[in-house]
């Protein structure tokens, strides 16, 4: 079968396709170690036999990252960005070969979904122009990276730091689907980290009135940091009010619709460590406790984490010791990009696609913030990270015409902008 048009050309070759992604997993990048050189040379070598030139960069030689581009018709360049690294897997506890296996329309392995199955679509779309001798309506730039698993320094950050990436538009092939449901992200939160740290005094466990209990100090400081803030409800702009109705329509079949809104409307407070003491029988003189705040897009953060400072500073024996922090960052649903994403996999798919916040934070918001345009989109699994892992024929085929076809319809919505 013939094919004229890159998107014909997906159509017409989806056994190259699955077998592409099948080479991908063969290749162990389980981060740590995060080793993906071999990986990286099968992924150079399958775009360098279509004529691409590619580029490494790497400060990590064990973490490479590949830059390669596809010159367009037009001034705009679209970048597609995946990272080639995994997290681990026990092959033991898996009942299909974590390093890619097919049955029927399943392929398995860890990444088929998150993320070595887009990747594979993406480096397909690049095929389908250069076999069908098309010119991309606007420059496609590729930059697959390693490192991102463990949120290392050695990818992406890396690339944003040397001033590598410049675009108009990017598309980050992360799984953007629940429970059948799919979706392009368009947001993400913004978080607060902090460390707390209380202070007591000794006294032995069978006369504890005469001592201070650090952590009854601290998680009384933690209780009330959700009283006091918890509760509050954010002040959303007008844009991220929008993708926040849209989100919850997308959360409420898996978390219910009043905790879903809870979710985007009011932070979220989760204490994820608590150390302290040293004996069941003793007061505790000392404890500590790491606390992850959540808050929407649009959300002044650093006036947030004064009023924590403020809150934690009322509870006697408490301190901040460390604190971390980011913006959440939003981009228009009506956008140019978000319009050409959403709508080219709502036309491939014929289902609706979600224009949503994702409740948490990634590459897309270090792309954001360099002032790249930024969504994250691929049709997937639930499997991600799981034993078993897998994607399907459909969704590899599915990815591969949107990334195909999105050059186009970009091109078209920037110049009706």
């Amino acid at each position: 079968m013939s094919a004229s048009t890159p998107r014909e050309y997906v159509d017409a070759h989806r056994p190259e396709l699955v077998d592409l992604a099948l080479d991908l997993l063969a290749v162990d990048t389980s981060n740590p170690p995060g080793d993906t050189t071999e990986l990286a040379d099968v992924v150079a070598a399958f775009l360098e036999a279509d004529g691409v030139d590619v580029e490494g960069f790497a400060v990590d030689p064990s973490k490479p990252n590949l830059l390669a581009t596809l010159p367009g018709e037009g001034e705009a360049t679209l970048l597609y960005n995946g990272h080639m690294d995994t997290v681990p897997f026990d092959a033991d506890q898996w009942r299909h070969d974590p390093l890619g296996e097919r049955v029927d329309d399943r392929v398995y392995g860890r990444g088929a979904t998150d993320m070595k199955g887009s990747l594979a679509a993406m480096l397909f779309a690049a095929a389908a122009f250069a076999e069908t001798d098309t010119a991309p309506p606007v420059t496609l730039s590729f930059a697959f990276v390693s490192d991102e698993e463990v949120g290392g320094d050695a990818g992406l950050p890396a690339l944003l730091d040397a001033d590598r990436l410049a675009a108009d538009g990017c598309v980050v092939g992360e799984p953007t689907c629940e429970a059948g449901r799919h979706s392009v992200t368009v947001a993400d939160r913004g978080s607060i980290w902090l460390t707390l740290e209380a202070t007591g005094e000794a006294a032995h466990g069978s006369r504890p009135v005469l001592g201070e209990n650090a952590i009854d100090r601290l998680y009384a400081a933690v209780e009330t940091l959700r009283e006091r803030f918890g509760g509050r409800r954010l002040d959303l702009p007008p844009e991220v009010a929008a993708v926040v109705e849209e989100s919850v329509e997308y959360y409420a079949p898996s978390m219910g619709e009043s905790v879903a809104r809870e979710l985007f409307t009011h932070p979220s407070i989760n204490l994820g460590t608590l150390e302290g003491g040293d004996a069941v029988n003793s007061v505790p003189q000392s404890a500590r406790a790491e606390i992850d705040v959540r808050l929407a897009a649009g959300v002044g953060t650093s006036d947030v984490l004064a009023d924590v400072r403020s809150c934690v500073a009322d509870c006697e024996g408490v301190s901040v010791t460390d604190v971390s922090w980011s913006v959440g960052t939003v981009e228009p649903m009506d956008s140019p990009l978000v319009d050409a994403v959403a709508s080219t996999a709502e036309a491939v798919s014929g289902e609706r696609v979600y224009r949503r916040s994702a409740t948490g934070g990634g590459d897309a918001k270090a792309l954001r913030n360099a002032g790249i345009p930024t969504v994250e989109f691929a049709f997937g699994t639930d499997t991600v990270h799981g034993v078993d892992e897998y994607t399907t024929v459909d969704a590899l085929a599915a990815n591969a015409a949107v990334y195909a076809s999105l050059p186009r319809a970009f091109r078209e919505r920037l110049d009706n902008a």
